[in-house]
């Protein structure tokens, strides 16, 4: 699809395919038989209390946590099938933004964007900088900036490489008006491209502009988030009470 660079190995999904999953850390159960699909030029956003599995079934969608049960197709096949590849059509923001403080935000894209042996990486850059309004700070240490401003180069680290899947772990904690108005349009304008974006979030004035599937998580369970005009925290909240009965 436009706005998503193919992978040089090939591999390429329009859809990604959550299928019973389940993981256990030890007694702990932390995903049930969760299943869910999630589609290019989509937004889904995982809602759901502290605890309720959102971040472990981000880490299984990535390949960095194994489900104890089911499986993730991408595009039909198994993380195993596509092997390492997969991984270079991902991309992540989490809780840890992987920024080095002492480079600043041109060396920070630079080092990765070599990493992953992008060979247009001036364009990318650029691109990326432009995306993050960080032209005029580009040579700035990241150390310097504030929280809003090193979320938004730390989006850019993660699209660098055109992933077709992008996870998102709350990236709307600590921004400011402004930068959060800047990453729904950003997330708009993935969406336009083809991107499979797949959000947890408690910001429910931010998700309600821009997620397309609400998907609730309760204890790892999956909920049903009833459909209609009310706001998505009320029926976040309708999910949850009516789970309680």
């Amino acid at each position: 699809m436009a706005g998503v660079p193919s992978s040089a190995s090939g591999v390429d999904f329009d859809v990604v395919s959550v299928q019973g999953v389940s993981r256990h850390f030890g007694r702990r159960r932390a995903l049930a038989r969760v299943s869910i699909d999630c589609h290019a030029g989509r937004i889904v956003g995982l809602l759901g209390p502290n605890g309720a599995g959102k971040s472990t079934l981000l880490g299984v969608l990535s390949t960095l946590v194994r489900p104890s049960a089911g499986d993730v197709l991408y595009g039909g096949r198994p993380a195993r099938a596509w092997g390492d590849d997969l991984r270079a059509r991902i991309g992540m923001l989490g809780h840890d933004l992987f920024l080095y403080g002492d480079l600043s935000a041109r060396e920070n894209l630079t080092f990765f964007g070599r990493l992953y042996g992008l060979t247009d990486l001036d364009h990318r850059l650029q691109a990326g900088l432009g995306e993050a309004r960080l032209i005029d700070r580009a040579d700035d240490r990241v150390s310097s900036f504030s929280r809003g401003l090193r979320q938004r180069l730390a989006l850019e680290r993660a699209l660098l490489h055109g992933p077709r899947l992008l996870l998102l772990d709350e990236p709307f904690t600590g921004l400011d008006d402004e930068s959060s108005g800047l990453l729904v349009a950003r997330l708009r304008r993935l969406r336009e491209h083809g991107t499979i974006v797949v959000m947890a979030t408690h910001d429910f004035e931010s998700a309600d502009a821009i997620v397309d599937v609400p998907v609730c998580l309760r204890d790892g369970r999956l909920l049903q988030v009833p459909d209609g005009r009310e706001p998505l925290r009320e029926r976040y909240r309708r999910a949850l009470a009516e789970s309680s009965r």
